[in-house]
Order: C-alpha cells, then sequence, then structure tokens
C-alpha cells in the first residue's frame, strides 16, 4: 500500500467525503483490476467485491453502469429490461469519457456524469464489501447497505 493517493483514487476518495462518507481508499502496489484479484488483495470472498460494469444503450446510447457482486455474471437481457433498451458493452475509450476512470477501476461513484446505476441484489446479503476506487489497484471498504446512498443506484436482480 501507499500513503499517498494517485489523483484518479483522490478524486474517489474526495466524492466519497462530499457525500458524508468516511470509508478510506487504499491503493496496493498490485493491481485489484479483477474481482479475483481485489479479493485477493484484500482478503475476502470474491463475492464480496462490488465490481463496476458499464453499459451503453443500443438506442440511447446513454451509459448504465451495473454494480454487480464478483461472483455473478450479468444478464444482459435482465439489465435490457430493466433499463427499457438493449444494451451492448462499449470500447475503453467510451467508459473513460462517460465515467471519467479506465476500465478496472471505475468506482460505484464520483464519474464525470450522471449514469443510470443498477446494483446486483446479491451485494447485500454481505455486511461489508469493496468497490475500485478510481485505478487498477485501489479499493475501498464500504457497508452493503450504503451502497444505493453512495452510487444513486437501484437495486435489482441483474443476474
Amino acid at each position: 500500500m501507499t500513503a499517498m493517493l494517485s489523483s484518479s483514487a483522490q478524486k474517489v476518495q474526495e466524492a466519497l467525503r462530499a457525500r458524508g462518507f468516511d470509508y478510506q481508499v487504499i491503493e496496493f502496489t498490485q493491481t485489484t483490476r479483477t474481482s479475483a484479484e481485489a479479493a485477493a488483495a484484500v482478503g475476502c470472498d470474491v463475492g464480496q467485491i462490488a465490481k463496476s460494469i458499464v453499459f451503453r444503450g443500443k438506442r440511447s446510447q446513454q451509459p448504465i453502469l451495473v454494480i454487480a457482486s464478483g461472483a455473478n455474471r450479468i444478464n444482459e437481457k435482465r439489465v435490457r429490461d430493466l433499463v427499457g433498451e438493449p444494451v451492448e458493452k462499449p470500447d475503453a475509450d467510451y467508459v473513460r469519457a462517460q465515467t471519467g476512470y479506465a476500465i478496472g477501476g471505475v468506482p460505484p461513484l464520483g464519474h464525470s456524469q450522471p449514469l443510470h446505476v443498477l446494483i446486483d441484489q446479491d451485494l447485500l446479503q454481505y455486511t461489508e464489501i469493496w468497490a475500485a476506487a478510481g485505478t487498477s489497484n485501489a479499493v475501498f471498504r464500504l457497508a452493503a447497505a450504503d451502497l444505493e446512498a453512495i452510487s444513486g443506484g437501484r437495486v435489482a436482480q441483474v443476474t
């Protein structure tokens, strides 16, 4: 772990404070880009990793952020039904332009613009979870019960 946060991780830390949360962003020297890597770094179950996957509405071209348990595979048909249009996985440039972060570090808050956010209901079975914090080696621990307030999202069955 490093003492000083990178600019992207610091942006997430500031977004957390702005929303009234005292959670602490941690940066590791090793990658936390995948759910398995993050779980190994923090010593938790893969299911406790809140992975952020960005989709794009095929008609609207609007970004949709799905925050899912690291143990789950997102069902794109369920996401389609929840947002009212077919969705697709966009390229890395779209994700960065819409969120302000690179794939592998997209946090549940602090995006460059408001996003439509869906939260995997399976995350709520855990007392605490871990989410990406702006870089591919930064995370923060949070109470699963706070994820809605942090992200502005709604809980749904997305798997």
